[in-house]
């Protein structure tokens, strides 16, 4: 059994209410193969939601911010540890999430501008997952059959 975003099998749940859906991937929660998640709904953010930007605070830890400023850090962690609860209790083989976003970006996040610009790093619930030793991948990595990149950034 693994564990995918739900996003990515049709469920409306982006920030902005929209799905990305990949039909390979849906069809493995159709099959039964795969349990849906959404770490920020489970966090207890709503859908649609403001667009959120992990950055690095002053203090040098890491928070989450959506674009009006506030810290939704606390949400972010919070869903990321039910899904990691979640992927305990059904055994998960592995992970696959949703590329880029603040909560499951894999090796590459949006840099906390709010401008597009990409850098190299991960999600909160993708880096809670891989320290508690599950093997993250993104959509991209699925559909090419593999992890792309071995030397993903830790925080």
């Amino acid at each position: 059994m693994i564990i995918v975003s739900a996003c990515l099998a049709g469920v409306c749940c982006r920030y902005d209410g929209k799905a990305t859906e990949i039909p390979a991937i849906k069809k493995l929660v159709d099959d039964s193969q795969a349990v849906i998640v959404c770490p920020e709904e489970l966090g207890g953010l709503s859908t649609p939601r403001l667009k959120s930007e992990r950055i690095m605070a002053a203090d040098g830890e890491f928070k989450v911010v959506n674009e009006e400023g506030e810290d939704v850090t606390s949400y972010f962690i919070e869903g990321a540890e039910k899904v990691l609860e979640i992927a305990q209790e059904i055994e998960a083989e592995f992970i696959l999430l949703k590329s880029k976003s603040p909560s499951c970006g894999s090796h590459r996040i949006y840099d906390g501008t709010f401008t597009g610009r990409l850098i190299d790093g991960q999600g909160v619930c993708a880096q809670i997952l891989r320290e508690a030793g599950y093997k993250v991948m993104n959509e991209k990595e699925f559909e090419v059959g593999g992890d792309t990149n071995e030397n993903h950034p830790h925080f």
